[in-house]
């Protein structure tokens, strides 16, 4: 899942990306307005949530939940802020923030709030992804394969193995550009590596193959990756 955070306070917005990060989240963080709405436009459906902070450079973090509502975005937003008073809660609602986080707050309430936000967006995705013999387990950061010609097993996945089969068990049989992968999967400010999405697919393979598992990736060549459905 992808998170557009913007937050012009440097200390918070690094902890809160990092904690977001360290749940698996791909997290765009951005500090003012007018970047957050560039963000918004290039990859327009492609964020599951996100978080404004209200007083922010440029354009604040209310006038970008009326901008999004004027454009009949759906994407859930949580406001932080500061502002504590009901005043300011009721404007923010009516400009179409999702929920309302008054600063300062404790880690474990923005993340329950994330997830009651991903339990009402058409976007959430289940804990358990199951396609073919392949179940990927949220919970335990796995994949799960039952193949009829292995017994069963667990392979334990890094982060990035979990997001790559994670967006590709989502969208099974399609074929999704490695530049699609690259930009949806890696966050905005890490170095744009040409062939970062081959290097994991080779990595990914690799593992697969260490425990004896067909893998389900499809190189298309001139084309990008997809998944395909295995008995």
């Amino acid at each position: 899942m992808r998170i557009l955070l913007v937050e012009d306070e440097a200390d918070l917005g690094l902890a809160i990306k990092q904690v977001l990060v360290g749940k698996k989240y791909v997290v765009d963080w951005v500090p003012d307005g007018n970047q957050a709405w560039l963000c918004l436009e290039a990859q327009w459906t492609d964020y599951t949530v996100a978080i404004f902070d209200w007083m922010l450079p440029g354009v604040s973090g209310l006038e970008l939940c009326q901008r999004l509502r004027s454009h009949h975005n759906p994407l859930p937003v949580l406001m932080l802020t500061a502002l504590g008073q009901a005043k300011n809660r009721i404007a923010g609602l009516d400009a179409g923030a999702d929920d309302y986080l008054v600063k300062p707050f404790v880690m474990e309430e923005l993340l329950a709030r994330l997830r009651a936000l991903q339990r009402r967006s058409p976007q959430l995705q289940p804990q358990t992804l199951v396609i073919g013999a392949f179940s990927l387990d949220h919970a335990n950061n796995a994949l799960q394969v039952n193949q009829t010609s292995q017994p069963p097993q667990t392979i334990p996945l890094t982060v990035k193995e979990f997001q790559v089969l994670a967006y590709l068990m989502q969208n099974p049989g399609r074929i999704i550009p490695g530049s699609k992968i690259r930009q949806q999967l890696w966050d905005i400010d890490e170095e744009p590596i040409s062939n970062v999405v081959a290097a994991q697919m080779r990595l990914l393979r690799r593992k697969l193959a260490s425990y004896s598992c067909e893998c389900p990736i499809e190189t298309v060549p001139g084309q990008g990756y997809r998944f395909v459905v295995l008995p």
